[in-house]
């Protein structure tokens, strides 16, 4: 049982290792074959570096790992160590591909149009391989994230799009085109819109809510849990226009497991009422877990305190009994 746990444990991380290299080396084509040689500064760090690039021919990948260092800092001690380890080994990936890439990719200067969309796609196509493996590139996303810990009443996505916009209208000073700025958010969109179209049901933490008015409903509750291992609730129902007592069956399942509920309650019972509705966060068995066995370092240094305060409670009151006697 332990063997079995540590080669999975050994093949996710070789997974997420592989995710992460495949993922830098497409945002890096992305980087340098498109949007930094057309100045294009897609928003965050990625951004502030094309930027310094432009002004002072400086690497960008090293610039971008430079910028993540304060950020990652920062992020171990409101966050915890295990999402800033992949996200730290993801920065690296990313830093060293943009530079090593940059050595031999060819450049287009050609149509805005393609620059943008193709830049936009590359991107969202790489981070969308390092987001699966639940990490991040740091930058905006982490900054956000951040932040939201402090601004808990402003969302995440209005905090990244604060942030990236930034970056965008200082783009448009640095390079002296609003032309830049305005494919600046092209890119954005088109990269925003890719990682939400890629990421639809690989997101743990959301997904979709199925409520199943039928007459064969322990039929459809066994299918399900069957077939698809989803946890199935039955509700006391009333009819308000019969007055008739029934049941509903409650179901919440990823947003790529939705076509096959709706495939099995169509095979099972045809005239089914069904409702599908979002839910905007599942937590709990097969989903996001309640509580994180991660660690902030206020809370590790705290837990060592204890141990400490504990050990040396214990010496004393054996020191008492050994004087006691």
């Amino acid at each position: 049982m332990r063997q079995n746990n540590m080669v999975r444990k050994a093949r996710s991380a070789a997974l997420d290792l592989l995710c992460m290299v495949v993922g830098s080396i497409i945002y890096a084509v992305g980087v340098n074959g498109f949007t930094a040689p057309n100045n294009i500064a897609p928003g965050g760090v990625t951004g502030i570096a094309t930027m310094l690039n432009y002004l002072f021919d400086t690497p960008i990948g090293i610039v971008i790992f430079l910028i993540n260092i304060p950020i990652i800092l920062w992020a171990i001690v409101e966050i915890g160590y295990k999402l800033v380890a992949k996200t730290m080994l993801a920065i690296i990936c990313n830093s060293v591909a943009i530079d090593v890439v940059a050595l031999f990719m060819p450049v287009y200067h050609g149509d805005p149009l393609i620059i943008t969309l193709i830049g936009g796609v590359c991107e969202g196509v790489g981070l969308s391989l390092v987001f699966m493996r639940g990490a991040t590139t740091g930058g905006t996303d982490m900054i956000a994230r951040l932040l939201n810990h402090r601004l808990r009443h402003l969302s995440m996505g209005k905090l990244m799009l604060a942030v990236d916009g930034c970056v965008v209208l200082l783009s448009a000073f640095v390079f002296q085109s609003i032309e830049s700025a305005v494919y600046a958010c092209v890119v954005i969109f088109v990269s925003t819109k890719l990682i939400d179209t890629i990421l639809y049901g690989t997101d743990a933490g959301n997904g979709k809510m199925f409520f199943i008015l039928s007459k064969r409903n322990e039929e459809i509750a066994e299918r399900i849990l069957n077939d698809l291992d989803r946890g199935v609730t039955f509700l006391k129902s009333r009819g308000g226009y019969l007055k008739q007592e029934g049941e509903l069956l409650f179901c919440a399942v990823r947003r790529f497991e939705v076509f096959r509920i709706s495939e099995i309650i169509r095979e099972i019972d045809p005239d089914a009422f069904i409702i599908v509705g979002d839910a905007g966060e599942i937590a709990g068995e097969g989903f996001k877990p309640m509580r994180s066995d991660d660690r902030t370092l206020g809370e590790i240094l705290h837990s060592l305190r204890k141990k400490r305060d504990a050990a040396a409670d214990a010496q004393q009151v054996e020191k008492e009994k050994a004087d006691g006697e």
